[in-house]
């Protein structure tokens, strides 16, 4: 029996032309997003809103407790968005290429995951903003996908990411009082986390381009 589209071969085989594509599509929409964020900022900044108070995350406050969901949306500045926007592109890009409901599952886990431990055990009286922690996140993801799904190429993203941005990779220590080490660290668990709940069933269908596993 013929498959539509078998010529492309196994997109989520490394060098296959269907893994090109695919990764190609979610890299472009790594792209569009982003912009989302700076316009975001750009509200924030230009007409004074007051976003980060309002909608970050504050440490054991309940009326903080809604930045477990919007913090990521919200940035301490341009500087700040800079410093996340490459790092969110290029691992955004690989977690996405595997599929847009395995990418979308693992965002939201690494969003409560990231979000709550800085509730928790954040620094009292701080207000905490930023995708750092998704960041992190696809790190920790990346990573773990490539070690339960046995696939190299996850890894060797993982060793190009710590080549670029090795000096970062700090932050999920507790060494600068102005960074948020807590959601670096709990982005990092909630990324290792999500590899593990919805890793690629062993038995899927090479033509089926959104291969799930759910617990």
């Amino acid at each position: 029996m013929a498959y539509m589209g078998t010529s492309g071969g196994d997109p989520n085989r490394f060098g296959t032309e269907a893994f090109y594509a695919s990764l190609g599509r979610a890299f472009v929409a790594m792209c569009a997003v982003v912009p989302v964020l700076f316009v975001i900022e750009a509200f924030d900044v230009w007409l004074s809103a007051g976003f980060d108070l309002a909608a970050g995350i504050i440490p054991r406050r309940i009326d903080g407790l809604d930045g477990v969901f919007f913090a990521p949306f919200l940035h301490h500045g341009f500087d700040h968005l800079y410093s996340n926007s490459v790092p969110l592109i290029l691992l955004g890009t690989f977690v996405l290429a595997a599929g847009v409901r395995r990418f979308l599952y693992s965002t939201l886990v690494i969003i409560l995951v990231s979000g709550l431990g800085v509730w928790f055990a954040g620094a009292p009286n701080t207000v905490v903003v930023g995708a750092s922690g998704v960041v992190f996140g696809y790190l920790g993801l990346v990573l773990m996908r490539g070690i339960v799904e046995r696939t190299w190429w996850n890894l060797g993203v993982v060793l190009l990411v710590g080549l670029l941005y090795g000096w970062q990779l700090v932050g999920i220590l507790p060494t600068d009082a102005l960074i948020s080490w807590q959601g670096h660290l709990f982005g990092f668990v909630g990324g290792v986390l999500a590899a593990i709940l919805f890793r690629r069933r062993r038995d899927y269908d090479p033509y089926d381009p959104d291969p799930l596993t759910m617990p």
